[in-house]
């Protein structure tokens, strides 16, 4: 849906950069992400880790690339990663036995029990974050954010269908 058709502000209100959704979600996740590292550093796992961690406690055994598209990382930062965990002993490749090409990602036991020691730590950054703020409003702000990345990747899926831009450059008069 085009900007104008919206009830989204004129283009003078982004000027204050926490009037921008974008930069107060980036501040927001920079902050998670350095006090979540913090807190997990102490087991060896650093905040580039962690995406790939978290993804596959939810379902281990799929491809780099498919773990890739899941956390949203472009390939390269995806094997970077990828190399550091099986060196930290956290994850194992496993060549795929159905196309020499693929290789499937695996967690180690030792990754399996990190798993509870590593999601308190999620808990408490996510409570310290949450000080002061109703139940209701943090439900809100869920709902707001999961409908937001929905947004965008929708999006993200129709540019990337088209070659040409969603609007054309304004021209200086």
């Amino acid at each position: 849906m085009p900007v104008s058709e919206t009830n989204a502000a004129p283009a003078h209100f982004y000027d204050l950069p926490q009037n921008s959704l974008g930069y107060l979600t980036r501040i927001t996740f920079r902050s998670f992400s350095r006090q979540l590292e913090r807190r997990t550093l102490p087991w060896g796992v650093t905040a580039g880790q962690w995406p790939f961690l978290r993804q596959l406690w939810v379902e281990e055994g799929m491809t780099q690339r498919e773990l890739s598209r899941r956390v949203g990382m472009k390939e390269p930062t995806t094997v970077t990663a990828l190399n550091s965990l099986v060196k930290a002993d956290l994850v194992r490749r496993v060549p795929s036995t159905e196309d020499r090409r693929k290789v499937h990602v695996f967690l180690t036991p030792k990754a399996r029990r990190l798993r509870a020691q590593l999601m308190v730590c999620v808990a408490e950054v996510n409570e310290i974050a949450a000080e002061g703020i109703a139940p209701a409003d943090l439900a809100t702000v869920r709902r707001v954010l999961t409908t937001m990345i929905e947004n965008l990747a929708r999006d993200g899926a129709a540019n990337a269908k088209s070659a040409s831009p969603r609007r054309e450059p304004v021209s200086a008069a």
